[in-house]
Parts: structure tokens; sequence; C-alpha cells
């Protein structure tokens, strides 16, 4: 038995994780030194940094893992664009329910509320939209699958429930060179990595984690006007003035740093379960099957929101 290659010749799962990590880096990197001047704004080196990273992972994807796009969650049809649409809806209830909780908590207060500068205010969405899309297509599109499969000798089950927590924890991990990120910054963030996770595991889809992580960042700053993974906002709807303990609000990281912020990740765990019931997915184990062994997609198996005989 080789210790390089599988017995269908692709590079084992550590040795894929090493390389194509060090080919990510490298092609955000490029991307990066190559469309942003020195001293560009955050904004715009976020963004080209988004897009470099996305088109890494597709190239490692295809080269290194030998996967189709549909095994990273990127099965472009119409039940992707509906898992979308519950996402971004999710996405922006889950926020607005961490707003609302700190107003009748008394822990934020509205200090302005206006039509924000729309300049600003669609720059950051589309900020929100790549940082969305690639951080998902990274973390759990392809690290969470990688790993998943790495374990895949310990059952489906066990296997993916290692690839979520341990994908989660990277996720936190990623966030701890933001501006005021603390221990509870990271759990908070590893806590909505797990209830991320869970969304992709249970719809074998990048859609409803893309959704949700895209309203979340957007309402979160540029409606609501909380720091957002410890960054602000150029234009925010409302301007929140939080004043209740740091524990509770997260206080300069934002919400996610605190037990609104894990009291909303926990709800949007319960969410999915609950859409997915509605959606027709007939089973874990289906949905685990396709995480954990993607080729079922590459050879047009059944999918996780097929019916019980392997029909829509």
């Amino acid at each position: 038995m080789s210790t390089l290659y599988t017995a269908d010749r692709r590079l084992r799962a550590p040795i894929r994780l090493l390389l194509g990590s060090l080919l990510i880096v490298v092609a955000a990197s490029l991307v990066t030194a190559t469309v942003t001047p020195f001293g560009s704004a955050r904004l715009l080196l976020v963004t080209a940094s988004g897009v470099g990273a996305t088109f890494g992972v597709l190239l490692v994807a295809r080269v290194v893992d030998r996967r189709t796009f549909a095994d990273l969650g990127l099965d472009l049809d119409r039940r992707w664009a509906v898992d979308l649409v519950a996402g971004l809806v999710l996405g922006v209830v889950l926020m607005a329910g961490v707003f609302l909780a700190q107003l009748a908590g008394g822990w934020a207060r509205i200090a302005q509320a206006g039509v924000p500068d729309l300049v600003g205010w669609f720059g950051t969405l589309v900020l929100f939209l790549v940082v969305g899309f690639y951080e998902e297509l990274f973390v759990r599109g392809w690290l969470l699958t990688n790993v998943a499969e790495g374990f895949a000798w310990l059952g489906e089950r066990l296997a993916t429930a290692i690839a979520v927590f341990a994908s989660a924890a990277v996720f936190g991990v990623l966030h701890l060179a933001n501006p005021n990120a603390t221990l509870a910054s990271t759990l908070g963030i590893t806590a909505a990595g797990v209830f991320l996770g869970w969304a992709f595991v249970r719809t074998a889809s990048l859609a409803l984690p893309v959704g949700v992580h895209v309203t979340w960042n957007f309402a979160q700053g540029s409606v609501f006007g909380f720091p957002v993974s410890g960054i602000g906002t150029p234009a925010t709807v409302v301007e929140t003035a939080v004043t209740g303990p740091e524990l509770v609000t997260g206080g300069a990281f934002g919400p996610e740093a605190g037990l609104v912020g894990l009291g909303a990740s926990v709800a949007g765990t319960l969410a999915v379960s609950g859409y997915v019931r509605l959606r027709g997915v007939p089973s874990l184990s289906e949905a685990l099957a396709w995480t954990t062994v993607p080729e079922l997609v590459a050879r047009g198996d059944e999918r996780p929101d097929a019916g019980a005989d392997g029909t829509d």
C-alpha cells in the first residue's frame, strides 16, 4: 500500500490538504499583489484576496483532488438557487434577532438611523459577497470535504463530525488576526463554523451556508451597525451603540464574540435542521455519504434531496 497515494491513485488526504493549502495561499497572494497597489483600501485587498483564493481552491480541487465542482457543493441547479435564497433570508433573520435581543435586554441602543452612503454601502455588499463565497468554498467545500474523506475509515458519521468540528476550529483560528480578536471571539466564530458546516453537510451543497454567511455579515455591519468580526463598515442603515457587557454583546469584535452571537449560531443550526425536513432530505446518512464520498456525485448517483427510491 502506497503511503502517498490511495487505491485510485489520488494523493492521500493529509498531503492534499498541505499541498492544496500552500497553492491556495500562493494564488490569493499573487492576485492581490498583481491587482492592488501598495496602500490599497482594505475592501479592495480583501476582495482581491478572495478572488485569488477562489481560483486557487477551484484549481486545487480539479488538479490535486481530482474532484468536480459539484463535489465541492457547487452543483448549480434549481435546488441550489432555492437553498441560496433560504440562506440569504436566514442570515438576515438571525442577525435581526441579535439586534432585537440586544435592544430588548438594554445592551444596545439606536444612536442614529437613516439612508447610508450608497457607494460605501454597495461596496461592502460586494465585499461580503466575495468573503461569504470564498470562505465557504475553502472551509466547507474544500477543507471539510477533504478532512471527512481522510477519516472515512472511521465511518461516515464520525468522519463527518470530525470534519465539521475541525473545519470550524480552523475557521475560528483564521479570524484570530482580525482586530479586537480574543479567545471568546475565536470560540464564537468556531461555533458559527459548526452551524455553517452543519448547513453544508445536511444539504450537501454550499448554497445554504454561502447565503447565510453573506447576509449574516452584511446585516450585521451594513444594516444594524455592529462590528463584523472586529471590523467596522463604512456605511450602515442603523448606528448602534453597544452598552451591555462584553460577555453578552461581544464588545468591539461584534456579536460573534458574545453570548447573543452564540445564541444565533445555535438557533441557526436548529433552523437548518427544520429546513431540511421541510425540503425533504430523507436521512442524515445520505447527506454524510455524499459529503465523505464525493465521487457519488461525479457518477451521478442519488443526491441527498432525492426520494427514497432515488427519484426527485
